[in-house]
């Protein structure tokens, strides 16, 4: 079975840390741009960063540009999201998602060879 899963979300106090992973299983995603979304309570599913397959171009909603960074190691098979300087806004469920086509990952598409994960929640409360 073709999935994606994230793991590394928790409780952090604003101005902490964490790094989020998201690990393809059943099949290679080396060929195909990574990103990652969150949706907090009462929203909508929002973009957060995007990746392409070679990790060489990356891009980012305005809201977390200079506080996180978006990474891949395709031997793992994994995307990363490291997040510094969180704050209580940054409070969400965080998803990974996989497509041949950026524009496809940063729209957020739905369907046939569009991957999701299943979230991982993330916290910043004092």
């Amino acid at each position: 079975q073709v999935q994606l899963v994230e793991s590394g979300g928790g409780l952090v106090q604003p101005g902490g840390s964490l790094r989020l992973s998201c690990e393809g299983l059943g099949r290679s995603f080396s060929n195909d741009a990574m990103g990652w979304f969150r949706q907090a309570p009462g929203k909508e599913r929002e973009f957060v960063a995007a990746i392409n397959f070679s990790g060489g171009t990356a891009s980012y909603t305005d809201s977390v540009k200079g506080r996180f960074t978006i990474s891949r190691d395709n031997a793992k098979n994994t995307l990363y999201l490291e997040m510094n300087s969180l704050q209580p806004p940054d409070t969400a469920v965080y998803y990974c998602n996989a497509a041949t086509l950026i524009s496809t990952v940063i729209a957020g598409r739905r369907g046939e060879d569009v991957y999701w994960g299943q979230g991982t929640q993330v916290t910043v409360s004092s």
